[in-house]
């Protein structure tokens, strides 16, 4: 939930002084962090589980030979 809700069903204010991270654990709502890297783990697994020719997976492996070319690009 946003922290602007819980604050509001708390009955707490900015002026209050009351910092987020305490308000989310009073009500134990998980850090929007973990919630970021679970789904990115979920999507990993989801691409990981795919057949070996698929283009998401040929695009997870794929490596590029190179070196992109520094400074601004020229102008055509």
């Amino acid at each position: 939930m946003e922290t602007k809700m819980l604050r509001w069903m708390s009955g707490v204010t900015r002026m209050d002084s009351i910092l987020n991270d305490a308000i989310r654990q009073k009500f134990s709502v998980a850090p929007i962090a973990d919630k970021m890297r679970e789904a990115r783990l979920r999507w990993n697994g989801h691409v990981l589980r795919g057949k070996e020719d698929s283009v998401r997976k040929i695009g997870l492996n794929f490596e590029v030979i190179g070196k992109w070319p520094r400074g601004r690009p020229k102008q055509r």
